[in-house]
């Protein structure tokens, strides 16, 4: 059994106290005739939308199969039109990727963003292309719960609002990006359009699948950045390594940094740094854009070069900034004979703990109660990896994931979907939105 750091435990602790202390505030009032009548209503129309899961699955949208994501967003664009809204298709050939789908309705009453994307991590070539019904509670296919099973649940609840006349008090603004399983360069260029789209919301609710768990809903999001390690050693005969005047070549140092790293970061709770790739010898070339690298050398010849590329994970820019600074310390005292510097490459922000994202975790925890589908936790952050609502972090005051389709096997072969979870979600989304509508501002 794994034992989570004292901080860590601390952590997970206070997320799942503040919500069950949200969840007692009062009485379970139990549904409103009208939030029954949302319920039935996502009923009603889950045989429409497991046929428009099947539909998006079965279309290929690797990330770089753009006409593929492009496809797919005509499909998502034509429910949306049904539903009243105004939807555009924002061209990514700036930062190399097909694009996003954004979609607006209304300018009254709170304002809601709904993430998700188009794409997933099977491209046309990749032998996993069909969508299986096992049986009548499961099924497969490439991106059925991750994560077209989220956008479909997502227009599940929307439609439900809709013909409940609870739309109309609502503004709302969906963002379908296209490039969320292989984000597209710049990065900030590339996720400007989702940022734009959620100013002035007071939440953001996330369509991914999360950690698989019905019952579970992630309310922070480790951030993830990249870095690259370059060593440089003095050349000489092998016989004369670790010499005053040789030092211990590059490949040592390198893994004399690495070892000092992991040393002085290992007590951050939450907080990963991992080598991915590592070359070295005399002659190092590196393909950043296809993560490789080939290296020369002999065995009785002192390592002259070593590259070292990895990424951080972190779950506040503050522990982000305290993991950069101790990494350049350390590169900044080589050992004698070699030369050391790295480089940091910012990737997806981090969604760090906040009393709003716990508010808002405490609003579907009543929801899934008052529904009799049970009490919601949140996700340690620890099994949440880094996704597009993160950018909204600081930017909306209650930020939520993962109320998409729940299943196991992401990014495999094996990808599974749990489809009686598609109703379950679509009902705590549409009554916790109902309910946001109706909070006082």
């Amino acid at each position: 059994m794994r034992i989570l750091p004292t901080f860590a435990f601390a952590l997970t602790s206070l997320l799942l106290a503040t919500a069950a202390t949200g969840a007692r505030r009062a009485p379970a009032p139990g549904l409103t005739s009208g939030e029954r009548k949302l319920a039935e209503r996502v009923d009603r129309h889950v045989p429409e939308a497991l046929a428009l899961l099947e539909r998006a699955v079965l279309q290929n949208s690797g990330t770089m199969n753009l006409a593929g994501v492009k496809a797919v967003s005509t499909m998502f664009a034509a429910e949306l039109d049904a539903l009243g809204f105004r939807t555009r298709w924002v061209e990514g050939a700036a930062w190399g990727r097909a694009g996003h789908l954004i979609a607006e309705r209304g300018s009254k009453g709170p304002k809601v963003v709904l993430v998700g994307h188009l794409d997933t991590v099977f491209e046309p070539d990749s032998p996993f292309q069909r969508f299986t019904r096992v049986d009548d509670s499961t099924a497969t296919g490439p991106g059925v719960t991750d994560m077209k099973g989220g956008n479909v649940i997502m227009l599940l609840a929307l439609r439900a609002l809709r013909d409940a006349g609870e739309l109309d008090r609502l503004s709302v603004a969906v963002v379908l990006t296209g490039d969320e399983e292989r984000p597209g360069s710049p990065l900030l260029s590339a996720r400007a359009d989702l940022v734009s789209a959620a100013e002035g919301a007071i939440a953001a609710i996330g369509f991914e699948d999360g950690d698989g768990d019905p019952h579970h809903v992630i309310v922070t999001r480790r951030g993830s950045s990249t870095w690259t390690l370059r060593v440089r050693g003095t050349p000489s005969h092998s016989s004369q390594v670790f010499r005053e005047d040789v030092g211990p070549g590059a490949i040592f140092e390198a893994a004399r940094l690495l070892q000092a790293f992991r040393d002085s970061l290992a007590f951050e709770p939450y907080l990963t740094y991992n080598p991915g790739l590592i070359a070295g010898g005399t002659t190092v070339s590196h393909d950043p854009a296809n993560a490789r690298a080939t290296a020369f050398g002999k065995n009785n010849v002192v390592a002259e070069s070593t590259l070292v590329t990895g990424d951080l994970r972190m779950l506040s820019e503050e522990q982000h900034e305290r993991a950069r600074a101790v990494m350049r310390r350390l590169v900044a005292s080589p050992t004698p004979g070699t030369w050391a510097s790295i480089e940091f490459a910012d990737g997806y922000p981090p969604l760090a703990p906040s009393e709003g994202n716990r508010k808002l975790l405490a609003m579907l925890d009543q929801a899934s109660r008052d529904l009799g589908l049970g009490a919601l936790e949140p996700v340690d952050p620890a099994r949440a990896g880094a996704a597009d609502v993160s950018f909204l972090a600081g930017r909306v005051p209650m930020i939520v994931d993962a109320l998409g389709l729940k299943g196991s096997g992401g990014h495999t072969v094996n990808e599974t979907a749990r489809l009686r979870s598609m109703a379950w979600q679509a009902k705590r989304v549409a009554v916790t939105m109902s309910r946001l509508a109706r909070t006082p501002r």
